[in-house]
């Protein structure tokens, strides 16, 4: 059984839930998830213990937040070469932040990142059946990795 932390920013609640989608479905494969807003991780050192890592935020005015910014510098001092990865964010009107958090995580961090790339979703979508299943698989996605 592997340990994944699942780490997000969430202004609405919204993020949130994706997060907490994305945990079950990790739990889903036989791992355990443990689900902290980036605020929680105060140095490097919060990092440990884990196996993978998820990191997910909005999209604001087509970027990611600054509080997620200042929460990927600190990450990249963790030294996660080589640890599986994955990235999601929420959205109502253009979705950048999702892949800005992956590609940050694949080739700065040098992450093992799941082959489904960043799950961005349309933020109406999460409250229906399609998005569920969308965050829970993209967790599913991100377990099977560690078989």
């Amino acid at each position: 059984m592997k340990n994944v932390l699942v780490c997000y920013l969430s202004r609405t609640g919204n993020t949130k839930k994706m997060a907490e989608f994305i945990a079950e479905g990790v739990r889903m494969t036989g791992n355990t998830a443990k689900l902290k807003k980036i605020s929680e991780i105060k140095s490097e050192k919060d990092f440990e213990g884990y196996d993978g890592f998820v990191f997910g935020c909005p999209t604001y005015h087509r970027d990611i937040t600054e509080g997620m910014k200042i929460f990927l510098f600190m990450a990249e001092r963790a030294k996660l070469v080589g640890k599986i990865g994955g990235a999601f964010g929420s959205f109502t009107h253009s979705g950048e932040s999702a892949s800005m958090i992956y590609d940050t995580m694949l080739y700065v961090f040098k992450m093992d990142m799941t082959d489904l790339g960043a799950l961005d979703l349309k933020e109406h979508l999460l409250e229906t059946d399609e998005g569920i299943h969308a965050c829970q698989d993209y967790g599913k996605a991100i377990g099977q990795k560690f078989n």
